[in-house]
Order: C-alpha cells, then structure tokens, then sequence
C-alpha cells in the first residue's frame, strides 16, 4: 500500500515536513517539523507546527509517529509540542547517542543530561519495520551528513533527510562532528539501488535561480541528473567533491540552537532557578 503524502514548506528554514497517513480518518506519522524560532529575540512560535496540527485534524487522522531523519542543525523540532497536541511517538535513529556524546561535551551540558537516547520514545535499528495504521514503513540508515541520519521507505516513497537534495543541488555537508563523506556515498548508493521509479522526498530545498523549491524527485531522476552523485561518479570523486566544497561553506544560522534542542527530541533545556531556559553559544568550538 502506497502512501498519502502531505507536504509543508517552510520559507525560513527552507524546511519541509510532512504528514505520511493511510487514508483519511486512518492513522499517520510526521517527518521533520518545524518549530519557528527568531534567532534575533530567542523567541518561539509554532505557526509552522500549527500547519501540521490543522491539516492532521481536518483529516480526522490518529498520530501514530512523530519522525526525525536525524539532529538537524538548521531548524528546531517541533517533536515535542507535537507529541503533546497530537500524541504519537517520537522516533530518531539509534545513531542519536554518538550525537548526544559529541555535543555534551560541545555544549558543556547538565551532568544528567543522558546520552542513551532515552528524550525519544523510540529508537529505530536499520531495517526496523514499523506500522502507521495500514501502512508498513522500513527505517533505513543512511549515515553520512551524520551518524544518526535515518531514511523513511513507506511504500514506494522514501524520506531521505538530508542525505539527497534536489538533483541539481546534490547533497549535503558531511563536515560536521560524526559526519563522513565516505559514509554519505555509501548510503546515497543504498537509496539509488531501489527501484528506479521510487518517491524520494527530501528534507529541504536550496533552489537554483529560476527555479521555485521542489521536493519530489525519483531514484531514476537522480541516478541520472544528480550533480554530485549521478550513476558514474566514484566514491573518490565525489569524497574529493565534497570535502572541497564543505571546506567553503559557512555554519548553519540556526546551528548553535538547533542541536540543542534536536538532541533532547525537540524540548528545551531544564528551566533555572528563575524558570527561564538557555541555550547556550561555545565560543570558538565549532
């Protein structure tokens, strides 16, 4: 059985989630949403989560799952207010304890801050069968961008995070802590061998001039027209390619916030003794 896919674009992140259910008044999951954040005044919202929550609602659809491909660095989860508006459970990969490892240390975070993935409700394994109602997913993994980044296979769609962008955007950075250009062309090559007319939805879109964002493509798509990765490039071609051009590109906007927040399924630090909760910025550690 084939999916129902709704998407949501968000314009500041260049983000987009998705809404992935069986049939109306059946049973979903959401993938990568978004809680707005103003990096200027610290402050949230949750328009963009509010997106979700309506669209769920009209449908008269149950919140089985609410999915991470993994720790983004460019946009905070909105896992947590999610899970408590609509329920479901949260779910990430296996590979969120070598983030939450690297970035205690990073972050100098509180002692108890535990690093075994238990702020998520579920940890998936590579190959992991899950249901959303009538639909059968399969949890992939796909390291690379980082160690804990998981793609989605639900019939014949596959949400990729952000191991594949748009075939003429190519793919992500692989310099951040855990990430391995080698591991990235390993898992692309994984997703590329599926059958040449598979759904593959993608985290965000970084469009060229000319182009309006985008976020459905095919494996046969980008087996011939990925600029970085198309049939034919060599896994040193490409590791070459890609350390060349990380080595140019400036950190996330929303890196420093993001992680934080990603590594605990979308909540916020502990408040203080005044209630309030900080985030905090290392200076000169990344």
């Amino acid at each position: 059985m084939n999916p129902l896919i709704q998407a949501f674009f968000d314009e500041a992140t260049w983000t987009v989630s998705y809404v992935v259910y069986d049939a109306p008044g059946g049973h979903c999951a959401v993938v990568d949403s978004v809680l707005d954040y103003d990096p200027k005044s610290g402050r949230t919202r949750t328009r963009s989560a509010q997106r979700v929550i309506d669209f769920v609602q009209s449908q008269g659809l149950t919140v089985a799952w609410i999915l991470e491909t993994h720790a983004h660095a460019d946009h905070l989860s909105a896992a947590h207010y999610l899970r408590d508006t609509l329920g479901g459970q949260i779910a990430i990969g296996r590979g969120i304890t070598q983030v939450q490892t690297v970035f205690k240390g990073i972050f100098h975070l509180e002692s108890d801050f535990d690093t075994d993935g238990s702020q998520f409700d579920h940890l998936l394994r590579d190959g992991e069968a899950f249901r959303i109602g009538q639909l059968t997913a399969r949890a992939l993994a796909v390291p690379g961008h980082t160690p804990a980044c998981m793609a989605y296979q639900v019939g014949d769609a596959v949400f990729v995070g952000d191991t594949l962008f748009m075939p003429d955007v190519g793919s992500a950075r692989c310099d951040f802590p855990g990430g391995d250009a080698h591991a990235l062309y390993q898992s692309v090559r994984r997703l590329l061998a599926l059958p040449p007319e598979t759904r593959l939805f993608m985290c965000h879109d970084y469009p060229p001039p000319g182009r309006a964002p985008a976020w459905e493509t095919t494996v046969a798509a980008q087996r011939a027209h990925n600029i970085h990765l198309h049939d034919g490039v060599t896994e040193d071609t490409f590791v070459g390619l890609r350390q060349r051009r990380d080595a140019t590109l400036e950190m996330p906007v929303l890196i420093l916030p993001s992680v934080q927040v990603n590594i605990r399924a979308g909540e916020m630090p502990p408040p203080e003794s005044n209630g309030v909760s900080y985030l905090k910025i290392p200076i000169n550690a990344l």
